[in-house]
């Protein structure tokens, strides 16, 4: 390629031969340059940002590296705010775990200082020499050290609460089997099962127990429950019935008074009628059954003193 220059203060021509060597060469230079230029401008930018004046300047060099910065740090605060985001909620699911636990000790009867949930463990041990060696967290490792925890906790809480409805049922069946004695005595008049009939003097099943006792004894309730019945009964005399629930009921007879009402709650222990000799009876006693599926059941397998 030539090119032929032409001056008007000269007849003569200059001309100028480009070779493909030269081309290159220039094309070198002038990438050079440019590279050059913006290396220069990028630390005029960075290093004098704050002293420059010109507001056209100032515009070039400067927006381009606020607008990234600003970009950055929005990032930066969105990913803190998603992990600030999880760790309350951690924080939530620790109180919750604390308080969960707590109970459970308190249920369980434990005494043991390791499950003294408001103290913090003792954590320790050497400095290693790896530690030279470790790299810094990453945000995105950080992040997956939450969720991983996260997880954990989820999974901590599911367990404690399942462990926690099944001492608070346990607790519960307690109150709702028939294990009191109705009154206070520490004998039977007559026991379960077979037995020669005081009115006819035959072989009869008897399908309860009899705790002789002064009219006017308080009669309590072996569970808690509702009352299911409370009347007068042809052959029971002044009767309550509880229902404790799963088909388990227990019965009270030949009261001379009834206290409870039919619907009404009762708790275990709660004083429910007096002892009396109403219906087909012989003397002042209490005539206690205990029956599961309206089948008569030993009331000794059931009451904390079998007699």
């Amino acid at each position: 390629m030539n090119i032929i220059f032409i001056s008007s203060n000269t007849e003569r021509a200059r001309k100028l031969t480009l070779t493909r060597s030269r081309i290159i060469l220039l094309l070198g230079v002038f990438s050079a340059i440019v590279v050059i230029a913006a290396l220069g401008l990028n630390f005029i930018s960075l290093r004098y940002a704050d002293k420059i004046d010109a507001p056209l300047l100032r515009a070039i060099l400067v927006n381009p590296q606020e607008e990234k910065h600003q970009k950055i740090q929005a990032h930066l605060q969105e990913n803190l705010n998603i992990m600030a985001s999880k760790l309350g909620h951690m924080q939530a699911q620790l109180i919750r775990l604390d308080a969960l636990g707590e109970r459970l000790v308190e249920s369980s009867g434990i005494k043991s200082r390791d499950f003294l949930f408001k103290e913090a463990p003792g954590q320790g041990g050497p400095k290693s020499s790896l530690d030279l060696l470790a790299d810094e967290l990453t945000v995105g490792e950080f992040d997956d050290m939450l969720q991983e925890l996260s997880t954990m906790l989820d999974e901590r809480a599911d367990k404690l609460g399942a462990l926690d409805s099944l001492l608070r049922y346990g607790r519960v069946t307690k109150f709702v089997l028939p294990s009191e004695m109705p009154v206070e005595t520490d004998w039977y008049s007559s026991g379960f099962g077979y037995r020669v009939d005081p009115f006819t003097g035959k072989k009869a099943f008897h399908e309860g127990v009899d705790f002789a006792a002064k009219t006017g004894t308080p009669i309590k309730a072996a569970a808690s429950g509702v009352v299911i019945y409370s009347d007068r009964h042809s052959e029971y005399g002044n009767m309550v019935e509880i229902d404790h629930g799963d088909d388990l009921v227990s019965r009270y007879a030949h009261a001379s008074k009834r206290i409870v009402k039919l619907g009404e709650v009762v708790l275990q222990g709660q004083k429910i009628a007096e002892v009396g000799s109403t219906g087909r009876s012989t003397g002042p006693h209490l005539h206690f059954e205990i029956r599961h599926k309206d089948k008569p059941q030993n009331p000794a397998k059931f009451l904390k003193k079998p007699g």
